[in-house]
């Protein structure tokens, strides 16, 4: 038969010529099924038909053996013995014995996934893939086995039991000689051998050899604890750990000595403990040969040779040269903080972080700037600051050649050169350079206003928005005009009021002889001529001549929108397009 390939009308599921042909013509099926009732226009179709009762096969192979009661099914089964394969897929060349298989494998190029689930709405590619998961709807189990009486959703689930009764494991591992029941489990313990660890921690780079070790890892990322213990209320990044936890509320010792009786609640306490009744030295010191009883015995040994590195976590591998060291580390996978603060009830892994809490209480601030007297808590905030003085700016931007005091001013401001926006509002989907900004913006979506005016009670979305107003509160009028003895709050708004008086103009721009009432104005003036845009935005690195400006430009980024009509409750990001709006309302 030649080669030839399925068009995509013949891919459809249409119904058959026949059915088609009594559609359109309208013809009597006088032809009956005594044993069901089914009518056809054909004696010929009738007679293939009753096959299926008879169980009648004429259709015989006489390379297997097999038979088959449509001549067209025989057919098709031919073409496994000739090897002849004419549906061929036009994506990438594959054969196929008959359409229908091409037409499965067509899903895999064009994504199409016909077999949908009317329960929870998932899609598969093939029909017994969703029957095999429409069981976990139905609860359905059909495949049982007889030596247990267990039931499973899935043939190859009960195959995989059924080695447990009769002990075959046919995965071997060529390196170890060990052997597994199932592929999957000799594929995990193969990565002890190749030290593969495919599963990689985004957040620092740790690899691991299984899927679940990532999952319980990403939590001391995400400070998840998802073990709670009832009785005290403390969270646990394991299920194990919950458990070891719980035996202090429980008392239970579950590991118990054969030698002498005595209960442990750890298996480790056990092990070492046995060892009194074995007699042996198992713990033997790789540098000069000596055993000891214990593994603690030995490390201590051990601190005798230099640059040695004994103690090692055995949940990430990492290696210390001193218990304390270890101890303090475990502290990070067993999310236990044991140093608490009793003024406020927050908890830390180290006393170190503890200590320089309290001082937030104590106000204490022992770290003192030798320039200007400032006092700071911190020994690092105090390096800081010391820059500001000595004008030292570590951090370089290759791009631009900026130089900033601290690490993170310059990744912040490098994203303007990178372009990546990493905050991303989930709300109304725009993009934020800082994660403050994103924070600033998404205010506006709760509605939110968390900066509060003891005095007036008024709320604010921005602590600077505050500030501003608190200074109504708590500023006297204490600049007085003598002319008119009206009262102000700064210097420079009396001498703002003084020009406006008496009409001058003090301040002459000396390039183009233009004259200005206030010298900020003759400042904002002269960057015309100097082409100066001081403002700048970190968010996407454009720059303004005047901070107004860049004020309202940075409304874009963070979505702000501080005018609000007083009619209709909408928010504009700018005064003047909130009088445009206004027109709306005073032409009515």
């Amino acid at each position: 038969m030649a080669s030839k390939e399925i068009s995509d009308t013949q891919q459809t599921l249409s119904p058959t010529p026949k059915k088609q042909m009594q559609k359109s013509t309208g013809k009597e099926k006088p032809h009956h099924c005594s044993d069901c009732g089914k009518s056809f226009t054909q004696k010929t179709h009738l007679q293939t038909h009753q096959r299926i009762h008879t169980g009648e096969k004429p259709f015989h192979c006489s390379d297997c053996g097999m038979k088959f009661n449509h001549q067209s099914n025989f057919q098709r089964h031919q073409r496994i013995h000739t090897g002849e394969k004419p549906y061929i897929c036009k994506y990438c060349g594959m054969s196929f014995h008959n359409p229908i298989s091409l037409r499965t494998h067509r899903h895999i190029h064009t994504g199409d996934k016909p077999f949908h689930c009317t329960v929870c709405g998932n899609v598969f590619l093939h029909k017994n893939h969703l029957k095999e998961h429409q069981r976990i709807h139905t609860g359905e189990k059909p495949y049982q086995c007889s030596d247990c009486g267990k039931s499973f959703n899935k043939q190859c689930t009960l195959t995989n039991h059924k080695r447990i009764h009769t002990g075959e494991k046919p995965y071997h591992c060529s390196e170890c000689g060990m052997n597994f029941y199932q592929q999957g489990d000799l594929q995990r313990h193969l990565r002890v051998h190749t030290g593969e660890k495919p599963y990689y921690c985004s957040e620092c780079g740790m690899n691991f050899q299984r899927p679940g070790h990532l999952k319980e890892h990403q939590r001391i990322h995400t400070g998840e604890k998802p073990y709670y213990c009832s009785d005290c209320g403390m969270n646990f990044y394991r299920h194990n750990h919950l458990q070891q936890h719980q035996r202090i509320h429980t008392g239970e010792k579950p590991y118990q000595c054969s030698d002498c009786g005595k209960n442990f609640n750890h298996q480790y306490n056990l092990q070492r403990h046995q060892r009194i009744h074995a007699g042996k030295k198992t713990y033997l010191c790789s540098d000069c040969g000596i055993h000891f009883k214990n593994q603690s015995s030995l490390q201590r040994h051990q601190l005798i040779h230099p640059g040695k590195k004994l103690y090692h976590c055995s949940d990430c591998g990492k290696s210390f040269k001193y218990p304390i060291g270890l101890r303090r580390h475990r502290h990070i996978h067993t999310g236990e903080k044991p140093h608490h603060c009793t003024e406020c009830g927050m908890n830390f892994r180290q006393q170190g972080h503890l200590k320089q809490h309290q001082r937030i209480h104590s106000g204490e601030k022992p770290y003192h700037c030798s320039d200007c007297g400032k006092s700071f808590n911190k020994q690092f905030t105090l390096k800081k600051h010391q820059r500001i003085h000595t004008g030292e700016k570590p951090y370089h931007c290759s791009e631009c050649q900026r130089s900033f005091c601290q690490q993170i001013d310059l990744q912040r401001h490098q994203l303007i050169h990178t372009g990546e926006k990493p905050y991303h509002c989930s709300d109304c989907g725009m993009n934020f350079h800082h994660k403050g900004n994103l924070q600033r913006h998404q205010l506006i979506h709760t509605g939110e206003k968390p900066y509060y005016c003891s005095v007036c009670g008024m709320n604010f979305y921005q602590h600077s928005h505050l500030q501003r107003h608190q200074r109504i509160h708590t500023r006297e009028n204490s600049y007085h005009c003598s002319d008119c003895r009206k009262s102000f709050k700064n210097q420079s708004s009396l001498q703002q009021h003084q020009c406006i008086q008496t009409e001058k103009k003090p301040h002459l721009c000396s390039d183009c002889g233009k004259s200005f009432k206030h010298p900020i104005s003759l400042r904002t003036h002269r960057y015309i001529h100097t082409g100066e845009k001081p403002f700048h935005c970190s968010e996407c690195g454009k720059t303004f001549r005047q901070k107004s400006h860049l004020k309202q430009h940075q409304s874009i980024h963070t979505g702000e929108k501080p005018y609000q009509c007083s009619e209709c409750g909408m928010n504009f990001p700018r005064q003047a397009s909130l009088q445009r709006h206004q027109r709306i309302h005073t032409a009515e």
